[in-house]
């Protein structure tokens, strides 16, 4: 059975933008994912990257004009300017991690519900309450929330030290088997094919 790493930021725009595609893929190869949160930042500094406010201006005046042909074909909301951008991104990192691990719900449908409620529905993802609902909605105990918060913080950080030990520099990021890497939400296809290929 093919295997998915799968890393990612629950703020990041273009893991958004992937909506629920990775998850398609995998359950039509018959693939397993193992959700990898980290802190996309954090990243960008260690592989040489830069926070987008950071970025030369020809570089983030492109960033702007392809999200916003990106955003136009996706199927969902996407707001460019969401109200709670950027936010800290452990809480909600924490809680899926937690999902994870405890089992019982639909860990994508976690990350997906993160990711619109910064990009789609103008929610602070670091809020509790926020945490609480979305753990719900996805079939989870929101109890989950505060006991998974020791745990999650290891995980997460031991995650950021993968990503780089793996060749990870940006998010949405997928590794399978035999280490094939893609980067993108416009990559998909291309995993799409290769789990074709090896099956």
């Amino acid at each position: 059975m093919a295997h998915i790493d799968y890393f990612f930021a629950t703020i990041s725009p273009y893991t958004y933008l992937a909506g629920g595609e990775l998850e398609a893929i995998a359950k039509k190869h018959g693939a397993t994912i193992t959700y990898k949160p980290l802190d996309i930042m954090q990243l960008f500094a260690r592989t040489g990257g830069q926070a987008p406010k950071d970025r030369h201006p020809n570089r983030q005046a492109y960033r702007l004009q392809d999200m916003a042909r990106e955003g136009a074909a996706f199927d969902g909301v996407f707001n460019m300017q969401p109200a709670h951008f950027p936010t800290n991104m452990a809480p909600s990192s924490y809680a899926v991690i937690a999902a994870q691990k405890a089992g019982g719900g639909d860990v994508g449908a976690l990350v997906q519900s993160f990711l619109r409620g910064v990009w789609g529905e103008d929610k602070n993802i670091a809020e509790d309450g926020v945490i609480r609902a979305a753990l719900e909605a996805a079939g989870f105990d929101p109890a989950l929330a505060e006991s998974g918060m020791l745990t999650g913080a290891e995980e997460y950080a031991a995650n950021l030290e993968e990503a780089v030990s793996r060749g990870v520099f940006g998010a949405p990021f997928y590794i399978t088997d035999g280490d094939e890497r893609f980067f993108g939400q416009d990559r998909l296809a291309q995993l799409d094919a290769h789990l074709t290929k090896i099956s």
